[in-house]
């Protein structure tokens, strides 16, 4: 009877997992198109650190091990926590300054030091992507994408969390390209699972 008990328990368990696993989807990875303006922000970034916005070798996406994943998590942890958000307004004087933040700055400030914290650690600047996003009040927002074997994932000054991009409540718009980090590129299915969530 016990024998009984313990396979009924497993059986349950079994049935179970799949739904407690994600199931691939098609929306893992987020499609990329055309070439599209860069971000004004970026460029003048780019006019100062000129050896970050070049060709990249896209080996493609990086295979992600535990160690991998907790070194990501740290790193926006500790960057969300240490970095105070304040506008670009309010540090220099005006819009559109993407600069790396030392103790405060806005959305984009926060990525790109994501950025080059995790590319310090030996991750491909192909697979660390600034990304431009709308909010679902239609405000404008920057994130920073990780590329992996297992889909498109978001480090983000707003979400504790590191997320699938499409388990985020944005539109996504463009992104830097995976093989020039001073080229961008739209982002074709960033609205897909986002249409319901914006009526």
């Amino acid at each position: 009877m016990r024998f009984k008990g313990i396979f009924v328990a497993m059986m349950a368990v079994f049935a179970m997992a799949p739904a407690a696993i994600p199931a691939p989807s098609r929306n893992a990875s987020m499609v990329t198109g055309n070439a599209t303006s860069q971000p004004i922000g970026h460029y003048d970034f780019c006019q100062i650190h000129s050896s970050e916005c070049g060709a990249n070798r896209n080996a493609g996406p990086v295979e992600m091990t535990p160690a991998k994943w907790s070194l990501v998590r740290s790193v926006n942890a500790m960057v969300n926590s240490t970095i105070k958000p304040m506008t670009d307004k309010e540090i220099y004087g005006k819009d559109e300054v993407w600069a790396y933040p030392t103790t405060a700055g806005d959305c984009e400030d926060f990525a790109l030091l994501k950025r080059r914290m995790l590319i310090q650690r030996g991750f491909s600047a192909a697979d660390l992507l600034m990304t431009v996003v709308r909010k679902p009040d239609g405000e404008g927002h920057a994130v920073l994408t990780l590329r992996t074997a297992g889909g498109d994932f978001v480090l983000d000054n707003l979400a504790a969390d590191v997320k699938p991009w499409f388990a985020t409540a944005y539109t996504f718009v463009k992104r830097q390209s995976s093989y020039n980090a001073g080229r961008w590129v739209t982002i074709e299915n960033g609205r897909d699972l986002l249409v319901g969530a914006l009526r």
